[in-house]
């Protein structure tokens, strides 16, 4: 299962699926809700979020493989916050390990001095006044991927901004997770 990082499609990965393919592996990329050719309708009235893609469309992709190859072992390779949300999966005990790249902590003030200025653009300054002048965030006018729901950035921006990410939300919205239990065995690639 390769996990998307917010705002990329699931072509991006399509090089590295069709390797792992030829190479035996049965392997699944998806959009998430609100992108690519999982939007449905104008992104303005799209309500997706990064806690839904977290208990709603990672477990739900999951599931798809599960059916597709049954009775094998399940490896997950997160790309940002496909890694990041898997404790969010109801299902994510079915994953026998994982291998996460460009996966941080997402939180603003655990990044090199050299990123952190443009992080804060975009966080604080770009998303507000995109989300408020276009009711979405335009992403792509910075590199940063597709357009992106005002929800997703919404909620990217006020993680990034909290402590520990996604335990920002924990007892808000985040009501249920698996963060303590997951116990699989990860490699986690970061680029300095």
């Amino acid at each position: 299962m390769i996990a998307p990082a917010t705002g990329i499609k699931r072509q991006f990965y399509a090089n590295f699926a069709n390797y792992l393919a030829n190479n035996g592996y049965g392997v699944i990329t998806f959009d998430n809700r609100g992108i690519g050719g999982s939007s449905i309708g104008p992104v303005t009235q799209n309500s997706a979020s990064l806690q839904r893609w977290g208990e709603k469309d990672m477990p739900a992709v999951l599931d798809c493989l599960q059916q597709e190859f049954p009775q094998t072992k399940y490896h997950l390779v997160g790309h940002s916050a496909g890694g990041q949300l898997i404790g969010l999966m109801h299902n994510a005990m079915a994953i026998s390990s994982m291998f996460n790249f460009a996966c941080s902590s997402g939180q603003l003030t655990n990044m090199k001095l050299s990123y952190l200025i443009q992080a804060h653009f975009f966080m604080n300054f770009f998303i507000p006044l995109s989300n408020a002048m276009f009711g979405h965030t335009k992403s792509q006018w910075l590199g940063m991927g597709e357009p992106l729901p005002k929800s997703v950035a919404k909620q990217w921006q006020q993680w990034c901004n909290g402590q520990g990410y996604v335990k920002t939300a924990f007892g808000k919205t985040v009501h249920q997770h698996c963060y303590n239990e997951l116990t699989l065995p990860s490699l986690w690639v970061c680029g300095g």
